[in-house]
């Protein structure tokens, strides 16, 4: 509903059936409507982590985020239970363009993981580059085999942070390890993962370079 607003210029018929039925008035003045239709965005951004399934009676299923899902038993986990599903990534662009007809730019993508520092503080997070690899190859599938237009792509994040979605330090994404655990113990000091070197790479090869 909110991006209807935003690229389209108007409330979803929907929406403004169901402000009706629960006596909802949105305080339009004059020219708002003109002004709205005036000021659309240049572009959708976008995030994408994971996918989900729809069912009919999804009750005691998995729930992460606040967004519950119905098994899928053709796609793998992350230890949090979200899906593994870089094709779902591709899907997504297609639709949200198909719906709008703007230029995507995807502003999060990544992997929240349990990485465990070697006596030196390095982590080998394999797992995250080939995630990350998997999610880039389907996006530029859909750039150059599908044709969208893509204006830019950002992993979340570059360096580990209290996680948003459940506000832990275990549930890693970054490409720098940071000595902070769970209780707020740690030095703090930063090191660099393994996918540090690998995606300063993928950058420097616009996306070519992912092995």
């Amino acid at each position: 509903m909110f991006t209807d607003v935003q690229v389209r210029g108007d409330y979803p018929v929907y929406m403004r059936k169901e402000f009706e039925r629960r006596g909802f008035e949105i305080p339009f003045r004059e020219n708002d409507a003109e002004i709205l239709q005036k000021n659309l965005v240049d572009f959708v951004s976008f995030s994408h982590y994971s996918t989900r399934v729809a069912e009919a009676d999804s009750e005691g299923k998995y729930e992460s985020n606040l967004l519950k899902s119905a098994e899928n038993p053709y796609l793998e986990r992350e230890p949090w239970g979200r899906f593994l599903d870089p094709l779902g990534l591709r899907i997504t662009m297609n639709e949200i363009f198909d719906r709008y007809q703007k230029p995507l730019f995807i502003v999060e993508n990544g992997l929240g993981a349990e990485d465990i520092p070697d006596e030196n503080g390095y982590v080998e997070d394999d797992y995250r580059i080939d995630y990350l690899r998997k999610h880039i190859r389907e996006m530029k599938a859909a750039v150059e085999l599908d044709g969208l237009p893509l204006l830019g792509y950002t992993c979340w994040g570059p360096i580990d942070l209290v996680s948003v979605a459940t506000g832990e330090m275990r549930k890693r994404y970054g490409f720098i390890y940071v000595d902070r655990d769970d209780k707020g113990s740690g030095t703090l000091k930063r090191t660099k993962k393994k996918s540090f070197a690998w995606y300063k790479k993928v950058i420097a090869s616009n996306g070519e370079c992912l092995d």
